[in-house]
């Protein structure tokens, strides 16, 4: 057996190896200055999941990761849309970020024996206890430099600059349960969506941690499990007598199918009907309540 003891300091011994001997596991070197794994403060996030023909999925896939295979449920694959608002807290102040994850649900072709076989309600609800059923990414539009470039660095994401424009459900708006999620590149909107979740039922379902695939710059592929540390909130839009009804709750628009994400979500989702919706909001820490007259002297 080969022998991969590294020095923790750098990673680069365990690198190099992993490198020379690919059926060994090892830990790619983190980049400076971060540390992982990376904390959150708050998030606040919304997932699109269509059931979609799995031919150009696995095209885009071999393209982007070709060591991923697309998982199918009932014979289709699975993209899906994944919307986060998230602050993080630093030594030196604090910094909020937006950013969508465009991803297919995949996992490594050589741990295909591994893998259970699930109906996509099950993989929703979180029955996949390997959590090798990640999220592979085809695109990650972020409006953070900083983010970008950590997510680059460390998980080998396809990210780079977007802006944002939403409306989400808030404690402090008009009560309601409407997402909206606008997101633009430097010529105006890619693509947008809305979900009025209202009165839709929901279940709780403990579906994390969430791995994220990535490759790195030789092209190896990396894996990273994100936990949350509360459930999730799922809506399923399939299989119910009012399936039409709660259909016509979603919409995706692509603005621009000449991008490289508005091409892509044309070929893979087209006019695809969404299968779930699931959401996540961090609970509040603390409330300014509200003021009230004080007595004036004299």
């Amino acid at each position: 057996m080969t022998d991969n003891t590294a020095d923790d300091t750098t990673g680069e011994t365990a690198h190099n190896t992993a490198h020379n001997n690919t059926d060994t596991l090892s830990l790619p070197p983190v980049a400076a200055p971060y540390q992982l794994p990376f904390h959150y403060g708050a998030l606040h996030n919304i997932g699109l999941d269509y059931l979609v023909d799995p031919a150009p999925v696995r095209k885009a896939l071999a393209e982007h990761h070709p060591d991923l295979s697309a998982a199918e449920f009932g014979g289709r694959a699975c993209v899906t849309l994944n919307y986060q608002l998230y602050f993080a807290q630093y030594p030196n102040g604090g910094g909020i970020t937006q950013e969508i994850e465009y991803s297919i649900v995949a996992y490594p072709t050589a741990c295909a024996d591994r893998l259970a076989r699930l109906s996509y309600e099950q993989y929703a609800h979180g029955h996949d206890q390997t959590k090798l059923l990640g999220i592979a990414r085809l695109h990650v539009l972020c409006d953070n430099p900083l983010a970008i470039e950590a997510g680059t660095k460390l998980y080998g994401e396809p990210k780079y600059p977007a802006r944002f424009e939403t409306t989400l459900p808030s404690l402090n708006g008009p009560a309601g349960d409407i997402w909206t999620v606008a997101c633009k590149g430097e010529d105006g909107a890619l693509f947008s969506f809305s979900a009025d979740l209202t009165g839709l039922p929901r279940t709780l379902v403990n579906n994390t941690p969430i791995t994220g695939y990535g490759t790195d710059p030789d092209g190896r592929p990396l894996a990273g499990p994100m936990n949350v540390y509360q459930p999730y909130q799922y809506a399923s839009l399939t299989g119910a007598a009012d399936a039409a009804e709660r259909v016509e709750r979603v919409e995706l628009t692509v603005h621009d199918p000449d991008s490289a994400i508005g091409a892509e979500l044309t070929a893979l989702v087209g006019s695809a009907s969404p299968a779930g919706v699931w959401t996540y909001q961090s609970a509040p820490v603390a409330a300014h309540n509200r003021p009230y007259y004080v007595p004036r002297s004299g």
